[in-house]
């Protein structure tokens, strides 16, 4: 059963709380993966008492939902059928450099094999959408003929994440992640590779 929040909780902007705990949770799971990351230590974050978490989001298990929702809630913007391959990906790399703890957050859980996490189930149905729109762009032609839908899906979520995840091997490269410019050049250099990809 959920507790309510004292008066003074009360008082303050729910909305604000909400946001504060988000921010606070994206933080935590990223560092330490959903099993690791402790209520307490998300609260303390998030400057308000852990008992708002059960509260709001009925606890750690929906907070996590709600933090994957968040990434979910700006998808629609980037995944427009309409919207070419090589575009796609360009535009999922800016989305990347963007919310980086987010992408973190989904390398964790592979690092960790963490099959236990609350997102699974939607986490797959998902990716099983980005794969039947890959099947379709190959028998559009926005993939060779002699590419595989699921392996090329694969690398281009990578190719997207790179910059994000790798920061340290961008500057061994003499890329600067952090410049104003690093994500408009990356997108483009990303979506001009991935436009060589299709049916020649």
């Amino acid at each position: 059963m959920r507790r309510s929040p004292d008066p003074e909780q009360r008082q303050r902007d729910p909305e604000r709380s909400k946001q504060q705990l988000l921010d606070a949770a994206i933080a935590e799971f990223s560092a330490h993966g959903f099993r690791g990351a402790r209520v307490s230590a998300i609260a303390a974050r998030a400057g308000v008492n852990k008992q708002l978490i059960s509260y709001y989001f009925g606890g750690k298990e929906g907070l996590y939902r709600a933090v994957a929702d968040r990434w979910r809630a700006g998808e629609p913007a980037v995944t427009a059928p309409e919207r070419p391959l090589a575009e796609l990906v360009g535009a999922y790399a800016v989305a990347a450099l963007e919310q980086p703890e987010l992408l973190r957050l989904l390398v964790r859980e592979g690092l960790e094999h963490d099959a236990g996490t609350p997102d699974q189930q939607e986490q797959f149905a998902r990716f099983h959408v980005m794969l039947d729109d890959f099947r379709r762009r190959k028998v559009d032609g926005e993939l060779a003929a002699d590419l595989d839908p699921r392996y090329a899906a694969l690398a281009l979520f990578g190719l997207a994440a790179a910059p994000a995840v790798f920061p340290q091997i961008a500057r061994a490269l003499d890329l600067d992640v952090g410049n104003a410019d690093f994500a408009t050049e990356y997108a483009h250099q990303a979506t001009t590779l991935v436009a060589h990809l299709a049916q020649g």
